[in-house]
Formats: C-alpha cells, sequence, structure tokens
C-alpha cells in the first residue's frame, strides 16, 4: 500500500448540555485505542473499530448517563463522524468502497460503505434483546446515523443470522471495522486521484 502524502490525523471536541465528547483518530494506526464513555459494552465496540479497522483511536465522553445512554452513543457517532470527515480530507487517492462479512459462532454481518458524500444508513437489524450490558440496542442505530450523517457515508449494515445480542453486535462493529480499513485505504493506482466521475466527493 502507498502511504499517503500527509498524515491523516484529526480531534474534534463536541461540548453540549447532554454531552462533552473527544474524538482523536490517526487513520493510518495500528489499532491503538483508549475509550472512556461510561458505557463498558458500548468501549468494548469501538475497540472493535479500532483493532480490526486499524485506527488509532482515543474517544473520552462525559454524558447524561443517569438519564439514559441515548445522548452519550448517538453524540460519539456524531464525533466520530466528523473526525473521519476531516481526516480523510478530498478523498485524493481513496479506495472509496469498502465491505465485509464478518461470522461469530452462530452470528453473521454485512456491512458496506461507499465514502460517497452523501449520508445515508440502511440498517436491518434484529437485537435478540433490547441490552446489551448497558448498552441498550436500540441505539446502535442511533450511532450509525449520527457517524453516517457527519463523515457524509452510505453505509448498509445488515446481520444475517444471530441468536445472541452480543454476537450479533460484535458481528456489526468487526464488519464495520474492516470495510471502513478497505475504503479508507490508498489505491496506488489512482494516486493523487479524486474517485469518482464527477471529479469531488
Amino acid at each position: 500500500m502507498t502511504e499517503p502524502t500527509a498524515p491523516r490525523l484529526a480531534e474534534v471536541v463536541r461540548n453540549t448540555n447532554e454531552t462533552q465528547i473527544r474524538v482523536a483518530l490517526n487513520l493510518d494506526g495500528t489499532g491503538a485505542a483508549r475509550f472512556s464513555t461510561g458505557i463498558g459494552f458500548f468501549d468494548h465496540m469501538l475497540d472493535q473499530i479500532a483493532r480490526h479497522g486499524l485506527i488509532d483511536l482515543d474517544i473520552e465522553a462525559k454524558g447524561d448517563l443517569h438519564i439514559d445512554g441515548h445522548h452519550t452513543v448517538e453524540d460519539v457517532g456524531i464525533t466520530l463522524g466528523q473526525a473521519m470527515a476531516k481526516a480523510v480530507g478530498d478523498k485524493k487517492g481513496l479506495r472509496r468502497y469498502g465491505h465485509a462479512y464478518v461470522p461469530l459462532d452462530e452470528a453473521l454481518s454485512r456491512v458496506v460503505i461507499d465514502f460517497s458524500g452523501r449520508p445515508g444508513l440502511h440498517m436491518r437489524v434484529d437485537f435478540k434483546s433490547g441490552m446489551i450490558g448497558a448498552l441498550d440496542t436500540q441505539l446502535v442505530y442511533e450511532f450509525f446515523q449520527g457517524f453516517s450523517n457527519h463523515a457524509g457515508v452510505t453505509l448498509h449494515i445488515d446481520n444475517l443470522h444471530g441468536d445472541n445480542a452480543h454476537h450479533q453486535c460484535e458481528t456489526i462493529f468487526k464488519a464495520f471495522a474492516r470495510a471502513l480499513r478497505m475504503a479508507l485505504e490508498i489505491d496506488p493506482r489512482a494516486a493523487g486521484v479524486i474517485p469518482s466521475t464527477k471529479g469531488s466527493l
């Protein structure tokens, strides 16, 4: 893989009355990770993004968890999306598209991503439980919605099989990470070229 000409790094801070979020990332990292969101299982899922996407990821989040996890999880997705868009830049040389299938025991998920500049989330997951640890499974959608809107990506997520909600969720995040890794690679055959016939993304 040809290395990009400049480091693809970003740091974004988002402060609201509900949450205080900081995300720092390196798209060309080794999977180094540090998380503190107050929701243990969510930290575990973010770790999948770093490790399997080979993205160095540092996320600190303080939110109104005394209410529930909604604002924290959604705002981490938003801030991660903003940081991703900042780090990707003009997308010259980017492979742009990525896809992955990931199994975990009985569960199997597929994720397809396009750094199109057009936000869109299409997610089909029938979680077998409403909670995984302290994470409300409804918030997985909110995380990816926030991410896709602010990263400017089209994202298709399908859980094809699964009887255990932990396994379902983990395959989704691992497949997302692997799809990201593919899409974010610099294509040596298209160095300096924006991957679109329009000439911009």
